[in-house]
């Protein structure tokens, strides 16, 4: 009893492995969650071979420490997936029209989004989300400068182009609410007040006589 006892581990590193836990779990649950999705399958056989994969990424090839924010917010996460859920069935059907409707060829172009947050894995979600949902595919990222560069189908003019840019920012925006830290929450709701507040000013100018 007393060589068990003095084999334990100290309380203080319990809870350090534990904190560690904790902030590495939305990265694995992400890992789970990205294994499904490539395989197009969501069954318990996909979630415990994502497990595993998730388990070997993690233990056998490690990789650089990375700090996670700590913060994890189970109600945006929800959103999120049931929004990312919707977009891909949305982009599915979308795609499938394009190619059926012989009559025009859908426009295609390479657009680039500046990031509001500088956060490696916030860009790394919010690439993999962007090309996850059909039509659109990173191609480029600019960690330096924070700009994701896609490649994105059906879109015939500046307005689309715009449309397809405030999406990806969109996307940024609810991961940033499920697992963002509390800064980048901050700069985000600060970011989109200050795009409301523009909009605002432009419809008002627009309204004015003249």
């Amino acid at each position: 009893m007393t060589a068990d006892l003095a084999d334990a581990p100290p309380p203080s590193r319990l809870r350090r492995a534990a904190a560690t836990a904790w902030r590495q779990l939305p990265f694995f649950a992400w890992l789970i969650a990205l294994w499904m999705l490539l395989w197009g399958q969501f069954t318990w056989l996909a979630f415990l071979t994502g497990l595993v994969a998730a388990l070997i990424v993690t233990r056998i090839f490690r990789l650089p420490p990375v700090e996670l924010s700590g913060r994890l917010n189970l109600w945006w996460g929800l959103v999120f997936v049931l929004q990312f859920l919707a977009a891909v069935l949305h982009g599915s059907l979308v795609v499938a029209w394009q190619v059926l409707d012989l009559r025009r060829q859908p426009g295609a172009a390479i657009i680039a989004v500046q990031l509001r947050t500088d956060d490696d894995l916030i860009m790394t979600h919010t690439g993999v989300t962007a090309s996850l949902i059909p039509g659109s595919l990173i191609v480029e990222a600019d960690r330096d400068r924070r700009i994701l560069y896609l490649h994105v189908i059906g879109v015939a003019d500046a307005d689309a182009v715009e449309k397809q840019r405030a999406s990806v920012l969109r996307w940024e925006a609810r991961i940033v609410r499920a697992v963002g830290s509390r800064a980048q929450l901050r700069a985000v709701r600060q970011a989109l007040g200050s795009h409301t507040k523009v909009a605002g000013t432009g419809s008002h100018a627009e309204g004015g006589p003249g």
